[in-house]
């Protein structure tokens, strides 16, 4: 019997991705809840280059970083709906499409109205663009750049809050936001996603530990 394991904690984007790919693929997994603050030595023994969530044990192997576990999940239990499109171009264009996520744009914690910058601000109008004519990244169904693109239908709204910053104009970006209704009413969506109490509150700690760091950096000339 194979073995599945994974180290996440819930109020993080990136292990959130694998939590909803191994649920949409039926994979059964053990989960092994990690405190970033006091990381396990398991943790640091599966991730000793980067030592964080996600990471995915499989039979003993660890796998780690998000995107490289959505496609090991992917091509392990590829006997499922899969995740990337067959088709080499497709694939390669989703990819581009995932990395540009992460390194351009990706999840912000503790976005100030400076940080919120125009070039972020771009970067979803670019977004919006790849939505047109389809219901999801993928087309029809949920597949690989939905899990990538996740954090925006539920984590955006915790970080508008818990800012004061405005992010995501439904008038501005229509498909965008008909793409969030839509994956936010998608079953697996809904039946496991991080409790919005819970994030609002964990949100607003660590935006009040981030301006008092800052406050402190600035006020020792650091």
């Amino acid at each position: 019997m194979e073995e599945v394991k994974l180290f996440w904690t819930w109020s993080s984007p990136y292990a959130q991705r694998i939590v909803w790919a191994l649920k949409l693929k039926g994979v059964e997994y053990e989960t092994m809840y990690e405190d970033l603050a006091n990381k396990s030595r398991l943790l640091l023994e599966y991730n000793p280059v980067h030592k964080k969530v996600p990471v995915l044990l499989h039979n003993g192997t660890p796998v780690c970083e998000s995107l490289v576990i959505l496609e090991y999940v992917d091509e392990t239990w590829n006997t499922a709906a899969r995740l990337l499109p067959e088709d080499p171009l497709a694939r390669a264009t989703a990819r581009f499409w995932a990395k540009f996520n992460d390194n351009q744009h990706g999840h912000s914690k503790h976005i100030s109205a400076k940080g919120w910058s125009k070039r972020k601000q771009r970067n979803i109008d670019i977004v919006e663009k790849h939505l047109t004519g389809k219901k999801f990244f993928s087309g029809e169904t949920l597949g690989f750049l939905d899990l990538v693109f996740g954090w925006i239908a539920v984590y955006l709204d915790i970080v508008e809050e818990t800012s004061g910053i405005k992010i995501l104009d439904k008038e501005r970006f229509p498909l965008i936001s008909a793409w969030m209704e839509n994956f936010s009413h998608a079953p697996v969506i809904e039946e496991n996603r991080p409790d919005r109490e819970k994030l609002i509150s964990k949100y607003k700690l660590m935006r009040e530990y981030f301006i008092s760091a800052a406050a402190a950096n600035n006020g020792t000339g650091s």
